[in-house]
């Protein structure tokens, strides 16, 4: 996995299992290892590195360091396990020692896939890995190919998103650490599931970010802190440290995947930029592996060359977020037109942004002040390199409530939405409870312990909100662990009423979708939207299938080409005479002419 190391910099894969302990400090005068509750010297090598063996350290042993004259002892930036939180001493783990139960697993690829994304400590009341194994047949029943886990690297506290993570290789220890992750990847591989993993290599949170004790990790600053030092002095060690990191979680813990958080956040000016450089090294751990291994990145670039291939001039990412399919669907199915939502009003906004990918696509953003984006050549670019969703955590967790679609628009629109992202030539994700308008919101919710910092983050949000409209008091109190406990979810929810209509119409559309090669067709020059009624009915031609979708409240009539045969439809049917088709308002079919 280290083919490119500099002879100085040691391999991470046998980190303190035999003794051997390494840590890059390039400005340090002294470095120990506190281990056992004796502080070994450590000998400086080349490239700022230094080294140290200690008879009788292994796995299981706790370690930390400590520099120059410092009294405290800090973790280890290449940590695997943090038993006692960010701020206590790490623990040597042999990821050899695992014995895997997944040797047949060949692998899932992106393409054809279903993407669920799940948050760890929500998803269950307990709010760990091991009791997320319980509901794995659901996923699999509902026809999900790829769970996406949220960001599970050690943050400070218990409960908390995971983008303020500050050890980026470590397991978050209340989720279950090291060996949880290992079982739940097991688990979902023997479910036929893939296990794709959110990962943050664009900052640190503001608690227990020792990193830059040790070395010049960080250069410049982003929207949410100091930056990733990507192309300053030592950065080749640096970059090499996110990469180790980024590839650990694939080899160590057999996951199938990485989403990479923000990457509009990683500023450098390199002939190669990091996530080319990652995309190759992927490659090569694939082909090792014997299986896909796929990268998918969160950008606000609207840049398509995101998912070009290294060859074209690409970064290499198999896909990448849509945030402006998101925009334009929540628009018009909920009618919101504020802050960034408003350039998403026009009418035109939902069919081009569905038939092109981008709205904005060289265009003004009135949000941005600016022309923003890149168009997409739907004859070269396929479908499946971009991710459809009606919710993600970001679109419900930014509200100032967290509160989902479902408390805003009706079942039958929301199926409608479900209908349009699930029979489109894109990949569908579906953020947790989503298939069943599930009602529980899903806020933002942190757990510093340093209370100055709690109350810096409570005192933020609210201003943020403020500035957008909200009043305080709608603001829910995000260090207060009800607001946590009031996002996991309500599964008593799926069996009744509304939300078991919404749940079987999701297992259809993802049933229809498999059974039917037109709808999973990622050929964008092959498919075609058509509106009609001020932009409120859409037809979403799929080869021979029809997609009817009428967002209107009131009857509508569609002028098709051909006779159609109803293939699905939610919550009644479609009145069918010859080549005209009558549909109720809020309500989708799916036919074949």
């Amino acid at each position: 996995m280290n083919d490119q190391l500099e002879p100085s910099e040691p391999s991470s894969d046998g980190l303190g299992v035999h003794g051997d302990f390494a840590v890059w400090a390039p400005r340090a005068h002294t470095v120990r290892v506190r281990t056992g509750g004796t502080d070994h010297p450590m000998e400086r090598g080349a490239g700022g590195w230094w080294h140290a063996r200690v008879s009788g350290a292994g796995p299981g042993s706790d370690y930390a360091y400590l520099l120059d004259d410092e009294p405290d002892p800090l973790p280890d930036p290449r940590s695997r396990h943090q038993p006692h939180g960010v701020h206590g001493p790490s623990r040597v783990v042999d990821h050899g020692a695992h014995d895997w139960a997944d040797g047949a697993w060949a692998g899932r690829p992106l393409p054809g896939g279903i993407v669920y994304e799940l948050h760890v400590g929500t998803f269950t009341a307990e709010g760990t890995l091991t009791a997320a194994i319980g509901h794995l047949p659901d996923l699999a029943g509902l026809g999900v190919t790829h769970v996406q886990l949220m960001p599970l690297n050690a943050f400070d506290g218990t409960h908390g998103w995971g983008y303020d993570g500050v050890l980026w290789s470590a397991v978050h220890e209340p989720y279950g650490g090291p060996d949880a992750l290992k079982a739940f990847v097991d688990a979902a591989h023997a479910h036929g599931l893939a296990v794709l993993l959110d990962v943050v290599l664009n900052h640190l949170g503001p608690s227990g970010a020792y990193l830059p004790r040790f070395g010049p990790y960080f250069r410049g600053e982003n929207e949410w802190g100091p930056s990733l030092n990507l192309d300053g002095p030592d950065s080749d060690h640096v970059r090499r440290y996110a990469l180790d990191c980024a590839l650990g979680w694939l080899d160590h813990y057999h996951l199938d995947g990485l989403r990479l958080d923000a990457v509009h956040a990683l500023r450098e000016n390199r002939a190669t930029p990091l996530l080319p450089e990652l995309s190759a090294e992927v490659e090569a751990l694939a082909t090792h592996l014997n299986r896909p291994l796929t990268l998918i990145a969160e950008s606000d670039r609207n840049d398509p060359a995101t998912v070009l291939p290294r060859e074209a001039g690409g970064l290499g990412m198999d896909a990448q977020w849509s945030d402006d399919l998101h925009h334009a669907l929540h628009t018009a199915l909920t009618g919101e037109d504020h802050g960034y939502y408003a350039d998403f009003a026009d009418p035109d906004a939902l069919p081009t942004t569905l038939a092109r990918v981008f709205w904005h696509a060289g265009t003004y953003s009135s949000f941005r002040g600016r022309t923003h984006g890149a168009p997409v050549d739907t004859t070269r670019v396929p479908g499946h390199r971009f991710l459809a969703y009606l919710s993600t955590h970001d679109q419900i967790g930014n509200r100032a409530r967290g509160d989902r679609m479902g408390e805003h628009v009706p079942p039958g629109l929301l199926v409608v939405g479900a209908a349009l992202v699930l029979c489109s030539p894109y990949t569908p994700m579906i953020f947790m409870g989503e298939e069943w308008a599930a009602r529980t919101p899903w806020p933002f919710f942190a757990s510093f312990t340093d209370p100055d910092l709690g109350e810096g983050v409570r005192q933020g949000r609210r201003r943020e909100f403020a500035a957008l409209g909200w009043r305080a008091e709608d603001v829910p109190d995000p260090l207060d662990p009800a607001t946590r406990d009031s996002a996991v979810l309500d599964r008593t929810e799926r069996d009744s009423g509304e939300h078991a209509l919404v749940l079987e119409t999701y297992r259809s559309l993802i049933a229809l979708r498999r059974a039917e090669p037109d709808l999973s067709d990622p050929r964008l020059d092959r498919f075609r939207v058509r509106t009609a009624h001020g932009g409120r009915t859409l037809v979403l031609e799929r080869g021979q299938l029809r997609v009817l979708c009428n967002l209107g409240e009131g009857p509508a009539e569609i002028e098709l080409d051909a006779a159609p045969v109803e293939l699905l439809a939610a919550n009644g049917h479609p009145r069918i005479s010859g080549t005209t088709v009558g549909v109720p308002g809020e309500f989708f079919a799916v036919v074949r002419v």
